[in-house]
């Protein structure tokens, strides 16, 4: 069991957790999860590590509430443990040898795409960090990217906080004004990676997506994070999580990504409900 060291609330939907796992900070990169069961009759669910301390042997996570384990997990308070949380699993974000990357988030992904921008940043490379959100209310960790960023666009799809529009409108302008970025790294909606891609496979800029937001079990035995890439199967906890965005199949992972919408929305509802008899 391994305890929680601190907890923030960073928008209503978005939790920040800071867990002592000395053994998984001691080896985690970016770009890696963990799988994590909040008690002994819990689901696992795979968790994209967001922060990591070596000194203090603590793995930071941030996760988004939308089903029933991220609603349980929430409920639990620093102090409080989690049964199961093992690591690090998946392959470590490639960053030797980049000199300039431009690093496009969007919403919670932006907390995937944090420890890419600062391992980059501490390698010495120029970082522009395109982050991008709904609204100023659902902005986090923006403190967080300007330290580690040479330059940092925040976008938000209103205008509420920082530009308005959207993170494609960001990456297009920068490229166009002759920046020449070895790679572009991308971590968000599925929707947004894939215009994101589109976009600099016109400029033929390599490209780089992250395909967490589709795993499911986290060691490829389900099948539900597989996806085409190059016309080839690939499973993205296994295999990834991070592909040639260029030849992934945006339009089938997104169509497999919807078929577990319902299920999401009917545990996380029953859950609650839970919760509010118990309160009563």
């Amino acid at each position: 069991m391994n305890q929680i060291v601190n907890k923030e609330q960073l928008n209503p939907t978005v939790t920040l957790m800071e867990i002592d796992a000395p053994l998984i900070a001691k080896k985690a990169e970016p770009g890696q999860f963990i799988i994590l069961r909040v008690d002994e009759n819990g689901e696992r669910i795979p968790l994209t590590i967001a922060d990591y301390n070596r000194e203090k042997g603590t793995i930071t996570i941030i996760f988004q509430i939308v089903g029933a384990t991220t609603e349980a997990l929430n409920h639990l308070q620093t102090g409080d443990y989690i049964h199961d949380f093992a690591g690090p699993l998946g392959k470590a974000t490639e960053t030797d040898g980049l000199k300039k990357v431009a690093v496009v988030g969007g919403g919670v992904g932006c907390a995937i795409a944090y420890p890419i921008t600062k391992k980059l940043h501490e390698l010495g490379c120029e970082v522009h960090s395109i982050v991008g959100f709904r609204n100023r209310e659902l902005v986090i960790l923006e403190e967080e990217f300007k330290k580690a960023s040479s330059k940092l666009v925040l976008m938000t799809d209103d205008g509420s906080h920082g530009e308005k529009g959207l993170v494609t409108d960001a990456l297009k302008q920068l490229i166009e004004d002759g920046n020449q970025y070895d790679a572009v790294i991308t971590i968000g909606p599925l929707i947004m990676m894939k215009f994101v891609c589109n976009l600099t496979k016109t400029y033929n800029i390599k490209t780089i997506a992250s395909m967490n937001p589709i795993m499911i079990d986290g060691t490829g035995m389900c099948g539900g994070c597989r996806l085409s890439v190059g016309g080839k199967t690939q499973f993205a906890c296994v295999d990834g999580p991070d592909f040639d965005g260029h030849e992934i199949d945006f339009d089938e992972a997104i169509t497999r990504s919807l078929i577990y919408k319902p299920f999401e929305r009917e545990a996380h509802e029953a859950l609650c409900n839970l919760y509010q008899m118990e309160v009563k």
